[in-house]
């Protein structure tokens, strides 16, 4: 059961449990995180009409949301759908400390 974003602050996207953040759902990505898992709920929040950014902080973590766009723009691409990916900064406060994270805005076209 589905609750609009404004009463609910966020909701589930495929098993992913995002922050809503201006208007955008924001998908924390580790060096653990699964490519393929991700580019699976990077394609359903697309086809839901979604606007969604990755964050990621550290190598491991930037490399998996990279290869998860590249992976969930083959799955969009049957259905007529572009993927393009934004790259920027973030800066985050984690411990009391500041850290910059890459982020990957993500919009079909």
């Amino acid at each position: 059961m589905e609750h609009p974003a404004e009463e609910k602050h966020h909701e589930e996207i495929g098993t992913i449990d995002p922050i809503l953040e201006n208007g955008y759902y924001v998908l924390r990505v580790s060096g653990s995180s699964n490519a393929k898992n991700l580019a699976t709920t990077i394609s359903q929040a697309l086809f839901d009409s979604r606007k969604l950014k990755l964050r990621a902080i550290g190598a491991g973590a930037v490399n998996q949301a990279y290869k998860a766009c590249a992976v969930a723009r083959g799955y969009v691409a049957p259905r007529g759908v572009d993927l393009l990916v934004r790259p920027g900064f973030d800066t985050v406060t984690i411990d009391d400390k500041e850290i910059s994270a890459v982020t990957f805005l993500i919009v079909a076209q």
